[in-house]
């Protein structure tokens, strides 16, 4: 597969499973299928949209509307499914972890693509990875799970961008390192969710 070839179909990838993940989670406010379509769209095209208008790049999905199709289309066909048969509350993390590691990776490589600095690239990742999921928790009126205490997720975004270059700067091809950086992303968002990993956090002062 060639690196244009990844880009695009792996994208794709991201963009049906971070709308699957908004629909999922919008069905917990009892959204409409207008409402739950809005959440999927803004949770698959959020991130890459920030990425591209940082970078001055053309709006991907403005581009080539076959990323809103495949949001679009995901949402529907999520929206009657969880709309029939009833799902856990939190099902909607383990594809979360997966759109992640796609979108962290698909975002660093891009940004590497544009000639962007390897923080400046690194950084673009984990946007792309994460925006998408700030909105969608926004919309549902909670606050983003990036910014609560708990497992590691922008953490763990960052540390597989980081990999991705420096598996590159190692020798290995940018696509093979792409698929690496994608595995070290969504392994270290499972071991984090399975094991309570967390970064230190602010304690509650105490009263004086």
């Amino acid at each position: 597969m060639s690196m244009d070839a990844l880009l695009y179909w792996v994208g794709m990838a991201a963009v049906a499973v971070n709308a699957l993940t908004g629909v999922l989670d919008s069905s917990r406010k009892q959204m409409d299928l207008i409402g739950a379509l809005l959440v999927g769209i803004a949770t698959a095209l959020g991130g890459g949209t920030i990425r591209d208008l940082l970078l001055d790049r053309n709006v991907f999905w403005v581009v080539d509307q076959a990323y809103l199709i495949a949001a679009m289309g995901t949402g529907l066909i999520t929206f009657f499914i969880a709309r029939t048969f009833p799902l856990p509350p939190r099902l909607f993390l383990i594809p979360d972890a997966v759109g992640l590691a796609l979108f962290t990776i698909i975002g660093t490589q891009i940004s590497l693509q544009w000639h962007a600095p390897w923080l400046v690239a690194s950084l673009m990742g984990v946007i792309t990875g994460v925006v998408g999921g700030v909105l969608r928790d926004i919309l549902c009126n909670d606050v983003p799970l990036v910014f609560l205490k708990g497992e590691l997720y922008a953490t763990a975004a960052w540390i597989g961008a980081f990999a991705l270059i420096g598996f590159q700067q190692l020798g290995i091809s940018a696509v093979m390192a792409s698929w690496l950086a994608m595995g070290v992303v969504l392994t270290l968002r499972l071991l984090a969710m399975r094991f309570q990993i967390t970064l230190p956090a602010f304690s509650q002062s105490r009263s004086h």
